[in-house]
């Protein structure tokens, strides 16, 4: 397999995002509330979840327009910092 430079996004751009965890009562509330705070415009009815099959981890996805690397590249920073968070997509 060679090495292949990853292409450049194009900003504005519909942007898919996915953020696992260990679920709890409090998870859903918490990465819609990091979303928000980076995309205040997201339209809620874009999230949706999904329980891992032993229902120990909860994934949650949305997509949005991204404005820019800037927004992007802040969303994953607080996501992949939060102590709740296991992995972003």
């Amino acid at each position: 397999m060679t090495d292949q430079p990853v292409p450049e996004l194009k900003f504005p751009c519909e942007f898919p995002i996915k953020v696992i965890g260990v679920k709890h009562e409090n998870y859903q509330a918490l990465i819609t509330a990091i979303l928000l705070r980076h995309v205040p415009d997201l339209a809620l009815e874009s999230i949706s979840t999904r329980e891992s099959n032993a229902g120990k981890y909860l994934s949650v996805s949305a997509r949005f327009t991204a404005q820019s690397r800037a927004q992007v590249d802040d969303l994953y920073r607080e996501l992949t910092a939060h102590p709740d968070v296991k992995w972003v997509l």
